[in-house]
């Protein structure tokens, strides 16, 4: 994400294996997806973004700005999955992966009901947009919860950027406990937690997101 000439924001692109990026049989591993982002700002002429990444494109966006190279003027990480080693091995033995094999066998209007049963509170636009994305995620971007990820914290300790770290009171992955632990180890890193929101902060507290997005980078010089 990036500000136009006019002071808008841009989101581009998609995670290999989602949407309509390609999907190889291979190469679906935190480096691949950072260098795949490197590559598409080089690619649009982009001259130091902000980058945001919510989940899995936290880690990858986390991963990005490790590598320095004054590639990015700043960071914002939604709850990335900044996941330790067993917490992965638990995730990759969990049956996620088959869900979303059933998820792709199933009618839009099927995972729509269903995600509407799970998540009352969020918009019926954003549903079945989710519904939709979902079934066009491949099976080989599954690939990505083989351990091990990068460790994060030395991920946070290399990051070269101003960055803000946003997690919501409820998320079962970055507690707040972690995350002043991740800024004790980068005094770069700012955090902001937002109350009545989980992993899914972008979907539960759009608003809310969007006020500490905004002030964050309104502090940037």
């Amino acid at each position: 994400m990036h500000r136009t000439p006019r002071g808008h924001l841009r989101a581009a692109g998609g995670a290999r294996g989602h949407g309509g990026s390609s999907a190889p049989h291979h190469g679906y591993r935190y480096d691949d997806h950072a260098s795949d982002v490197v590559g598409l700002i080089r690619g649009l002429g982009l001259s130091r973004p902000v980058l945001l990444g919510h989940s899995m494109g936290g880690m990858t966006a986390a991963v990005v700005a490790s590598r320095g190279a004054g590639v990015l003027r700043g960071l914002i990480l939604v709850d990335p999955t900044f996941l330790s080693p067993e917490r992965q091995r638990e995730v990759r033995d969990s049956d996620v992966a088959d869900q979303h094999r059933q998820a792709l066998g199933s009618q839009t209007s099927d995972l729509v009901a269903q995600a509407r049963a799970r998540h009352p509170h969020r918009s019926p636009e954003i549903v079945e947009l989710q519904a939709e994305a979902r079934r066009k995620t491949r099976m080989s971007a599954f690939d990505v919860l083989t351990p091990p990820n990068p460790a994060y914290r030395d991920v946070v300790s290399a990051m070269d950027v101003p960055s803000l770290l946003v997690m919501g009171d409820k998320s079962p992955v970055v507690t707040l406990e972690m995350a002043t632990e991740l800024r004790s180890l980068n005094p770069r890193v700012r955090i902001e937690q937002v109350q009545d929101a989980g992993h899914g902060l972008p979907f539960e507290q759009p608003e809310r997101l969007g006020e500490v997005v905004l002030s964050f980078l309104r502090g940037l010089s």
